[in-house]
């Protein structure tokens, strides 16, 4: 509980501070997060259905926060992400893993849990039968795996894992608009299902704002005079 409201805090800075312009999520000790306390989770079962509403929209508004900052955010798995550290990991932008050491699993149904509220989040990033597979079996799979499904962006040597962390944030920072990425991000996030006209219809509101943006502008104008704007 200490841990998921830190870290609304910590996304809900993120947001407001106009000095920040991507979010590294990353983890200390062995894993990258382990999931619930199964200690607290024995507590938990003995609430009543508001208690435990309560509880659970302290997590699903910590995976929201995540989902929906206009900024892109990456996550760095040094070691295990199960459960819900798996969720973690599913809800950020991009996942860089360390190849031999980094495994993946939403093992919720061995201990008869349910993987409920980042099973929302999962089933956009690799499709519902792939979240299906993943959750009904609780299989803990390796990095590489996780790469060949979509869950994660890329399996990387354990040990040029902060380097390609560092290197992707820069890219992010030197190449791209802040104003493009999160008017991208609030589009993907909004757009998801909705039937075809009115993604289209929200789709072109998205195109035309996108134009008269001082970013805009000012890239257009920079690649036209063959420089790189400086962002």
């Amino acid at each position: 509980e200490t841990m998921v409201g830190e870290l609304t805090s910590a996304f809900a800075a993120a947001a407001r501070d106009a000095n920040i312009k991507v979010v590294v999520l990353a983890a200390a000790g062995p894993a990258f997060c382990a999931g619930a306390d199964l200690v607290q989770l024995e507590q938990l079962s003995t609430y009543d259905l508001e208690q435990n509403r309560a509880d659970s929209l302290r997590l699903a508004t910590l995976f929201r926060t995540m989902y929906e900052i206009r900024k892109p955010v990456i996550a760095l798995v040094h070691g295990p992400a199960l459960a819900g550290g798996c969720g973690l990991a599913s809800v950020c932008d991009f996942v860089l893993a360390a190849r031999d050491r980094a495994t993946f699993g939403y093992t919720e149904v061995h201990v008869g849990f349910v993987p409920a509220i980042v099973s929302v989040y999962l089933a956009k990033r690799i499709g519902e039968g792939r979240a299906r597979e993943l959750i009904l079996r609780g299989k803990i799979i390796s990095a590489t795996e996780a790469e060949a499904i979509g869950l994660i962006t890329a399996a990387v040597d354990d040990d040029q894992l902060e380097t390609m962390g560092t290197e992707l944030v820069q890219e992010l920072i030197a190449k791209n608009s802040a104003t493009a990425m999160g008017m991208a991000k609030e589009m993907l996030g909004k757009m998801n299902g909705m039937n075809l006209a009115d993604a289209m219809d929200f789709a072109v509101n998205v195109n035309a704002a996108a134009r008269m943006t001082a970013d805009c502008k000012k890239g257009i104008q920079s690649f036209l005079q063959k420089q790189q704007p400086e962002w």
